[in-house]
């Protein structure tokens, strides 16, 4: 991954006493944007295949991969979002 944190549960050691950090910021560069830009075309070239399979010849198997794309799809664009959001605050 391009970030430098992952939000993760982590445990932080401070003046020698271990201290609990539920989450860790995510720092975003423009690697990862691109990563992400390049996933999501992946993910909706996959999306076409597989739905015009199920809709061309009643795949039912490419109907259940198409639909899983789509979930895949929506995680991606969220993490876009955040992504761009952050690049645009800077």
């Amino acid at each position: 991954m391009n970030f430098s944190y992952i939000l993760t549960p982590v445990y932080m050691l401070f003046n020698g006493i271990i201290i609990f950090s539920p989450f860790q910021i995510k720092i975003f560069n423009k690697e990862h944007m691109k990563e992400l830009i390049e996933n999501i075309q992946s993910t909706i070239e996959s999306f076409q295949t597989d739905a015009n399979l199920q809709l061309e010849s009643g795949n039912k198997a490419a109907g259940t991969r198409a639909r899983k794309s789509s979930l895949a799809l929506e995680k991606l664009l969220k993490e876009f979002r955040k992504v761009s959001v952050a690049e645009s605050k800077k």
